[in-house]
Parts: structure tokens; sequence; C-alpha cells
């Protein structure tokens, strides 16, 4: 062998370990090599509470710790920016709601693109919402519901948590698809607008699933539907909306994992994967329902779809009833 094709073979092979080396690292099979930061934008909160969860399992898992940062403040704008502008490689996630890709439609000038900035990963939870009526209300099911509205247009009231929150925007969809005419109070939080439900102050809510049922069992309210697209291991013996007179009808709080765009393909995959194991663990649906969410899951590609079904759905009843975030 010629010392010429020796040194060509000789650079063929450092090329090819380099390549490999490349290929590897691009796979996700070296990550993580340090610790791996969930940013999100509600300290204290559901998906704050959520990311801890999934922070404590995958940091087991991997070998790695997993912090969470809460970036509170602008709706989650700060948080959504952190992550948009951090770099591609699988160290900085965002864990967040709905309140992501249906901002832009609330506000003007929100400083990111739900779509263009960000790499879904999966959906890692959700939380359905509830219809439930004060006792007074003459009304024991949906249908029934419906039919009192219409007698009695703009006289029933529903309350929420303020501008574009899911107790608004679940009760806009009802009121849409019904052609209902109901008047919205809002409050500065959903626990005010529950408290004034109790007090007969309003006729109707759509609040959280998991903060209501308590005062249902109580005979302080009564409920009428769920508002997930399918009955939900929350209240299992409730009813959804569409199979009670609204086909159709899905609203729930989605909240899910996302990395700036530009992460490889192969990255997103192994992080999905990670993900899944974690939500699939024996102990952790017991723990998600333990703070009034299911465990999600599926492929990056579901959590796309997601993505754009929601931001079609609401973006339609937020422009027709011309709504404005506080």
């Amino acid at each position: 062998m010629s010392k010429s094709v020796a040194v060509l073979k000789a650079r063929q092979a450092i090329l090819g370990a380099l390549l490999s080396v490349a290929v590897t690292a691009v796979s996700g099979q070296t990550f993580p090599s340090r610790p791996v930061h969930m940013v999100t934008a509600e300290p204290g909160g559901g998906t704050d509470v959520v990311a801890r969860l999934i922070a404590q399992a995958l940091t087991t898992n991997l070998g790695q710790q997993v912090v969470v940062e809460n970036k509170g403040g602008a709706s989650g704008i700060i948080a959504a920016q952190t992550v948009a502008k951090a770099p591609a490689d699988g160290y900085t996630l965002l864990i967040y709601s709905a309140t992501l890709w249906i901002l832009p439609y609330l506000r003007d000038n929100v400083p990111y693109d739900p779509v263009r900035d960000f790499s879904p990963i999966i959906a890692a939870a959700s939380s359905p919402n509830i219809l439930v009526v004060h006792p007074t209300v003459p009304a024991n099911s949906v249908r029934e519901l419906i039919a009192l509205v219409k007698s009695k247009p703009g006289e029933l009231t529903y309350g929420s948590g303020g501008s574009g929150t899911t107790l608004h925007l679940s009760a806009e969809l009802f009121k849409a698809m019904a052609g209902l005419n109901i008047l919205h109070v809002p409050f500065k939080s959903g626990g005010a607008a529950q408290t004034a439900l109790l007090g007969g102050q309003l006729n109707m809510m759509f609040p959280v699933a998991a903060g209501a049922m308590p005062q249902v069992k109580a005979g302080k309210l009564r409920v009428l539907a769920v508002t997930s697209a399918q009955q939900s291991v929350l209240v299992p013996d409730v009813p959804t909306m569409a199979a009670s007179g609204l086909p159709g009808y899905a609203s729930e709080l989605i909240v899910g994992v996302f990395a700036p765009a530009g992460t490889p393909a192969p990255l997103i995959t192994r992080l999905n994967q990670e993900f899944v194991r974690v939500l699939t663990q024996a102990d952790m649906k017991e723990k998600f329902l333990g703070v009034g969410v299911e465990p999600r899951g599926g492929t990056p590609e579901q959590m796309v779809a997601i993505v754009k079904s929601d931001m079609a759905k609401w973006g339609k009843v937020i422009k027709e009833a011309g709504i404005r975030a506080d």
C-alpha cells in the first residue's frame, strides 16, 4: 500500500469517526450532559405544579437535574420569549398552557409567533371545565338550559375569571354554538366568580372541574356537563357537552411542552420519548389526578395538530365575540 493511499484511508477513518460522533450527538443519544431547564409562567399555578411533577421524574430517568424556572408576568410572554430565544439544543424547554397560542388573538403586538418560534414536543396534561348552574336555575340538563336561555334572552348571567380565560372562552363557545344571549360578568379571578355564583349573584359558570366539584357534591351547585370532547376521569359520571345537545363542542386547557424552533428532529423525538416514559409511569396518573389534571401524551405531530386546531377554533370565537384580554 502506498503512503498516499494509507494517508487517504486514515483521513477517511477520522472523518467517519467525527461524523459518527456528530450523528450520535444530534440524535440525542448523548443528551443530556448537563441540567435541563423547563420554563413556565405560573408560580404556584396548575402548570407550575405539572412542571414540577414531571421534572422530578425526568431528573431520575435522565440522570441530570431538570430545573423548573418560573418567569411570570405579561400573560406568559416573558417565559415564551425566553425559550424562543434560547439555543435550540434541548436544554431550555417551555411548558405552558393554551395561553401560548391563544394570546396573539387577544392582544396586539405579541412578540412571538406560536407556530414559527417553537417546536412542539408533547401534550403533557389537560384539564376540562364543567358547566354548573346555581340550584335556583330551573334546568337539569344542557338542553333544558339552552331552552331556558332562549326563553329569556339577555336575562341570565355567567361569570368568569376575566376576559380571554378558559372560563370565559368555554362560555362564549357555548353561546356561539347554541345561538344564545347570556350576559358575561367578569371577575378578577375564577375563585371570585365562583363565590358570586354560590351566592346566587350569577346563574351559571364554566369553572375548572377540580375546583368546583366539591361544591357540586355539597349540593351548592348543579353540574350539567363537562367540556372535554370525551368523558373525563376527573368527573367520570358527568356527560360531555357534545353528548348533551351540542355535537362537536370541546373545550379544555391543554398543557404542552415546547423547544425552541430549529431543534433537531432526532432530539425532539428523544425528548418526546422521555416525556412519554414519565407520563406513563404507574404513579404519575394518580399524582396528576390529585392536582386536578389528566396526563396526556402522544407524538410531536399530535401536539402540532392540537395547536393548529385550537388556534382555528378560538381565533374564530374571539374574533366574533370581540374579546380582548384584560
